[in-house]
């Protein structure tokens, strides 16, 4: 059993104070299922974040980690690696067809899409390239993704910060057609926004957003570290909306549990750095890319695509059947629903996990659900049926 107490003191000498930690420690995990330090089971319905969406220690993902693991695990990127190439070659022909950088985080991935986007736009002359994002949307805690990220970009804690981020309202076409002009590098933008709590994009938005960059020459960059690698029902978001980015970043469960991150560009912007420009330790290690390509394998077979949007629309439609639910959002199974005015999301989210089932509260009044995608419908039934007494209770 694990002793809380010399966790938490553990945690207080040792950690800086950055998480919110609840009192539970999981030690193992298999398909949907985790199992904490004492031995309790839990139905998961937040996948680490959307990390594990190939449920949790696939056998396959295991057996390419434990064998690239027992055999090399790399010797920096100034020389050819195999898994690394092949995974490039995996993200590139699985979507916008161009080049691809390795990087070990969502956060570096966007990093590396700005850096990119600047490049780009002073090639045509542009002086203050500026990035255009939507208030509500993440794009990672570093100084560049988080000056792009309007809710957290604040001055008075972490400023100065770089300049030339502008922000509009999230469902606003006219908003952001007035915002992109000559200065424009790129617009980024989360197809679906994660952790403001499950917030779909319109296609207003994103056509407008694809035709002042066609307009300006600025490039289009969607952000699917959260709502792609399958979440959605389709390999990539963007394959549902009726716009192709220019740029998309990805990472979580591009892993399949192991740190990797990707940009991956359009063909016409493959050459757009140089030796120098651009650089990472980790990223491409051996160990990480065979996990990510065994995770390819998984998650890019058809019958679970069909699988996440079954289960979505059936976790959707009992969500908004329950007593106390104002509203649901999502697309397959990347679903935020918010609760009627005066329940406590927070309260909600405990007697969840005290009764063995894992969700996320990302804002006020909000709960976010990203099963795995092997996910079944019997394990959605026995999520809902945890969900409505919680919700009662709260």
């Amino acid at each position: 059993m694990t002793d809380v107490g010399a966790l938490r003191e553990l945690e207080s000498s040792y950690t800086m104070p950055t998480y919110l930690r609840a009192d539970v420690e999981f030690v193992r995990g298999e398909g949907a299922r985790l199992w904490d330090s004492d031995g309790k089971e839990y139905l998961d319905f937040f996948a680490g974040l959307s990390v594990h969406n190939a449920g949790h220690c696939h056998p396959r993902i295991v057996a390419a980690i434990s064998d690239q693991a027992a055999r090399f695990n790399g010797s920096s990127n100034l020389y050819l690696s195999e898994p690394a190439l092949r995974l490039a070659e995996r993200i590139s022909e699985s979507s916008l067809g161009g080049k691809v950088f390795l990087s070990n985080s969502g956060a570096e991935a966007a990093e590396c899409a700005i850096k990119l986007a600047r490049k780009h736009a002073h090639a045509r002359g542009i002086e203050a390239p500026e990035v255009v994002s939507l208030d509500g949307g993440f794009h990672g805690r570093t100084l560049g993704a988080l000056a792009a990220t309007p809710k957290l970009a604040d001055e008075s804690r972490f400023g100065p910060l770089p300049r030339g981020f502008v922000a509009v309202p999230r469902n606003d076409p006219d908003a952001l057609r007035s915002a992109v002009g000559p200065n424009t590098s790129a617009v980024m933008i989360e197809p679906i926004q994660g952790e403001a709590g499950i917030f779909p994009i319109s296609d207003e938005v994103l056509v407008a957003a694809r035709e002042t960059c066609d307009e300006t020459g600025a490039l289009l960059v969607l952000d699917e570290v959260q709502a792609g690698m399958g979440r959605t029902g389709s390999l990539w978001a963007y394959e549902q909306a009726p716009i192709r980015p220019d740029l998309i970043t990805a990472a979580k469960a591009l892993g399949g549990g192991l740190p990797v991150g990707a940009v991956v560009t359009s063909p016409e912007l493959g050459e757009t750095f140089e030796p120098g420009d651009h650089g990472t330790t980790f990223g491409g290690g051996p160990v990480a890319a065979s996990a990510a390509l065994a995770t390819f394998e998984v998650i890019g077979v058809p019958e679970l695509l069909t699988n996440v949007r079954d289960r979505g629309a059936q976790l959707m439609k009992g969500l908004a059947a329950i007593e106390g639910v104002a509203e649901v959002r999502g697309r397959g199974l990347m679903v935020g629903l918010t609760l009627r005015e005066g329940l406590d999301a927070p309260a909600v989210r405990d007697h969840c996990l005290d009764a063995g089932l894992v969700l996320n509260c990302p804002g006020p009044g909000m709960l976010r659900l990203l099963p795995p995608l092997i996910v079944s419908g019997a394990e959605v039934d026995e999520g809902l049926s945890v969900i409505g007494p919680a919700i009662a209770g709260a």
